[in-house]
């Protein structure tokens, strides 16, 4: 029989609970409340999936921004955009909250640019254009550079091997 006015002294019973914090954003729901919305009687939904399109878009327009994504994440977006269906949100993840949002965007920069500078850029880009566009607060973007992009890649001249063939 357990008395309730008495205290347990089993393991869990004396040791906090440790917290561990699952999301970075306030709450990991997809409402945005806009103003007035209690009086209109009505929310808007935005999916993840346009927020991630925001951010990709706005990344892609900063200088020295060669392409997004990782050697595969380009590879798969290379045989899409041979087929016409590119992926804007290559190389994005977002998670968003009911006020705020956190991108984390992997980018391949453009030699010689500065490659802190494009990475700062970068992200005051996606910060701004999620908020202005989709009204959310941005609490974080993490810019990873995968790789630099070097002119030369391109070139498909064949003149430098046809030289040394006699």
């Amino acid at each position: 029989m357990v008395n309730e006015n008495s205290n347990t002294t089993g393991p869990d019973s004396t040791a906090p609970k440790p917290t561990v914090p699952t999301s970075r954003v306030d709450r990991p729901a997809h409402n945005v409340a806009s103003e007035g919305a209690e009086n209109s009687g009505g929310t808007t939904t935005i999916a993840d999936g346009v927020v991630a399109k925001v951010a990709g878009i706005a990344a892609r327009e900063v200088p020295g921004v060669y392409a997004l994504g990782g050697g595969g994440a380009r590879a798969f977006g290379a045989l899409r955009d041979a087929v016409n269906a590119s992926d804007l949100t290559q190389g994005v993840k977002v998670e968003v909250g009911e006020t705020q949002a956190a991108a984390d965007l992997t980018i391949v920069v453009e030699y010689p640019q500065p490659i802190q500078d494009v990475a700062e850029n970068v992200r005051s880009a996606v910060a701004n254009a999620i908020s202005r566009l989709v009204g959310l607060e941005v609490v974080e973007v993490n810019v990873s550079v995968d790789d630099i992009h070097l002119p030369s890649d391109d070139s498909d001249d064949d003149d430098e091997s046809e030289s040394r063939v006699a």
